[in-house]
């Protein structure tokens, strides 16, 4: 019997050039591998309709992301308010197909009950509330504090509520379902990793010669996690740095200047970025931010050489023996001189490949989705 799937989406998967969308994307693909017959609904808000997409769906709907005050609400979250659409809920009505909702950003259908009697799971990225109250303390903008503060408060209300609604809850990291745990008792939360396009370890073996942060660095976390960088550990480390990304601020410009052993890459192209990854010694990975799974430490682990990032990066991935862990200044500038110094061996890779294969196989992972899904063995 066919298998047919609604997957709503809260932006456009294609193409696959920030973190956020590796797993949107790449779950296309491995559904359609295995012959599951795909209806995408995407909010769209500056990506464009993309007919890459119509390779792996049947059909492809887009909605408008309806921005700006007109979507603030003191009970639904504002991310959640401006993914509304009423064709989006009659196109979801015109069958009984099992209902996918790609973060919580889409579940107003749910919320609002418009998907009775239809099994529906929830593939959750992060904990958003939890992300949200992170946000703040990274973020300079009052507005911007304000206005994050009381997202994460909405949510803190709203997630368990949309929890309790949803037939299935798959959050992308162990760490993720133990808290989800905690707030929703039950069996519904099961954890499955992120899907990626890396099924082996493309890491150069031998050295590079410099160290790497890359990220979208218009996001406050990344921008802060920069001059971080920038201003604590590079300061006196006189060690090659070169830090990648989209849209990087004035204020990062101006701190790298003032350093000729660092460079800003601005905006640099997929194919710029993997060699950039490839090429450096080491992927330098910490975050503040201690919710989901960050893919570019999965994509430094798959492609890239030395990894050194703090617990709140890896705590719940599993990949905690294969990078170095650093939480202080001391800590990362120690970490970064004595991994300079030693060239990445072939039993590196192969104890990589042998993690990265046990919690990140595509192929597994996909027929798990599936079964969970149609609720039968694969």
């Amino acid at each position: 019997m066919e298998k047919h799937l609604h997957i709503v989406c809260l932006d456009v998967p294609y193409p696959v050039d920030y973190g956020g969308v590796f797993d949107l994307f790449y779950k296309l693909r491995y559904l359609k591998e295995q012959g599951v017959k795909i209806i995408l609904h995407c909010f769209e808000y500056g990506r464009g309709r993309q007919p890459e997409l119509e390779k792996y769906c049947e059909q492809v709907f887009y909605y408008k992301r309806k921005r700006g005050v007109r979507s603030l609400s003191l009970t639904v979250p504002y991310m959640v308010q401006s993914r509304t659409d009423k064709q989006l809920i009659k196109n979801l009505s015109g069958d009984s197909h099992p209902v996918l909702l790609e973060g919580t950003h889409c579940t107003l259908p749910l919320w609002k009950n418009r998907l009775a009697n239809r099994t529906v799971i929830l593939r959750l990225h992060n904990i958003e509330a939890d992300y949200y109250r992170q946000l703040v303390q990274n973020e300079n903008s009052f507005f911007r504090k304000l206005y994050y503060r009381f997202e994460s408060t909405l949510l803190d209300r709203y997630e368990p509520e949309i929890i309790k609604k949803a037939g299935l809850v798959i959050p992308v990291s162990e760490k993720d379902a133990m808290r989800l745990k905690e707030k929703v008792p039950g069996d519904k939360i099961k954890s499955l990793p992120v899907f990626t396009g890396w099924n082996e370890v493309q890491s150069p073996e031998g050295s590079g010669a410099y160290c790497l942060y890359h990220g979208n660095l218009s996001v406050a976390e990344n921008g802060a996690m920069a001059l971080w960088l920038v201003q604590s550990i590079f300061n006196d480390l006189k060690i090659p740095l070169k830090i990648a990304g989209r849209r990087p601020s004035t204020r990062i410009l101006t701190a790298v200047s003032a350093y000729p052993h660092i460079e800003i890459i601005a905006d640099p192209d997929e194919i710029e970025m993997e060699k950039l990854i490839r090429n450096a010694q080491i992927n330098l990975l910490p975050s503040f931010s201690s919710t989901g799974i960050k893919l570019k430490l999965l994509h430094a682990v798959f492609c890239g050489r030395h990894c050194i990032t703090n617990r709140a990066m890896a705590a719940g991935t599993h990949l905690e023996n294969v990078c170095t862990l650093a939480e202080d200044p001391p800590a990362f500038k120690a970490a970064v001189r004595v991994r300079m110094q030693q060239p990445v061996t072939k039993e590196m890779i192969i104890q990589r490949q042998q993690i990265l294969e046990q919690y990140y196989n595509n192929s597994p992972n996909i027929r798990l989705l599936i079964q969970w899904i149609w609720n039968r063995e694969f």
